[in-house]
């Protein structure tokens, strides 16, 4: 099998400009009729370990003997969708060219793709039937039809109903070095994960076959993928905010409402929805009000009459 292949973090796997990323690795395992040596238990499967594909290697899963059914899952946390899933089964040797004995412990397999630990509650990804142990893949890689979503990817072999095609064993293992499952990168989702995601929320939490964003979208963002910003006059959360009194509304920030170029007259404060205080006026409220109990804030114009001693339009001439 060549060099060991240990994915420090998520593994990516790189085809064509195609991003996908391994999101069973090191996730939690389960398998059904374990073997008594715990070298050989379910978090093998997802070690990113498998230089090695025989039992004495110790990056296997190998479960019990003479058991009619056999099961493993991986819980990949949270709702994935699938893309494809590779498979690397036990060999005991390393040269390719020899047909492996092992395989007959693999042929007639399933994958489900479930989002509880129910395989009967999932969707059959893929069923085995047609290889023999003379033309089963090494590794083997599956995709999904429908690039199906599921919290939890459940292997599944049975010896239940004999008699079986040729070459088949007649008991049931979970003997798997390695299962991978793809699925798109974090910010693409789409045909081939080429599409990238809006400014979502949160972008983990967006369905990968749609780009929906299923939190909502970042402050300033609206429409189902998030990638339309405010309209002109609104900002924040789902747009619902309305700018104040920008100079140029169409330099409110549509994320948080600041004025970019400052308040028209009358106005102050990062949102210009402050009018000026009692006795000034103008631009950034710079103005100082004449002698009137009350002036506008945007020009200074008196409202009231001048105080006494005083007339004009802004009350500022002594009689």
């Amino acid at each position: 099998m060549g060099v060991t292949k240990i994915y420090i973090a998520l593994s990516v796997l790189f085809c064509q400009g195609v991003t996908y990323v391994n999101v069973g690795f090191k996730k939690s395992a389960w398998e059904q009729n374990p073997y008594k040596y715990s070298q050989w238990g379910a978090e093998r499967a997802v070690d990113g370990l498998y230089s090695d594909l025989s039992a004495a290697g110790g990056q296997c899963v190998i479960s019990d003997d003479y058991q009619s059914t056999a099961e493993w899952r991986v819980d990949l946390g949270r709702i994935h969708i699938i893309h494809h899933i590779v498979i690397y089964y036990r060999t005991e040797h390393k040269n390719s060219d020899i047909i492996n004995v092992y395989a007959s412990r693999f042929l007639g397999f399933s994958v489900y793709v479930s989002n509880t630990t129910n395989k009967n509650d999932g969707i059959l990804c893929f069923m085995d039937r047609n290889f023999t142990i003379e033309t089963i893949p090494k590794p083997m890689n599956i995709i999904c039809p429908n690039q199906e979503s599921g919290r939890y990817v459940i292997y599944h072999n049975n010896r239940t109903h004999p008699p079986y095609p040729d070459g088949y064993s007649t008991y049931a293992y979970n003997e798997l070095c390695e299962m991978e499952v793809f699925s798109c990168a974090v910010g693409t989702y789409g045909l081939e994960c080429k599409e990238t995601c809006g400014n979502c929320r949160n972008v983990s939490q967006r369905l990968k076959t749609n780009g929906k964003c299923l939190e909502g979208c970042k402050d300033g963002f609206q429409g189902i993928l998030c990638k339309s910003p405010c309209n002109t006059g609104s900002y924040g959360i789902d747009c619902k905010e309305k700018c104040g009194n920008c100079l140029y509304v169409y330099k409110c920030s549509y994320s948080n409402g600041t004025c970019l170029t400052g308040c028209v007259a009358g106005y102050h404060g990062n949102l210009c929805k402050t009018p000026c205080t009692l006795g000034s006026f103008g631009l950034e409220c710079r103005g100082t009000c004449g002698n009137c109990r009350m002036c506008s804030n945007a020009n200074g114009s008196c409202l009231t009459a001048c105080d006494a001693g005083y007339l004009g339009e802004l009350c500022k001439t002594r009689v």
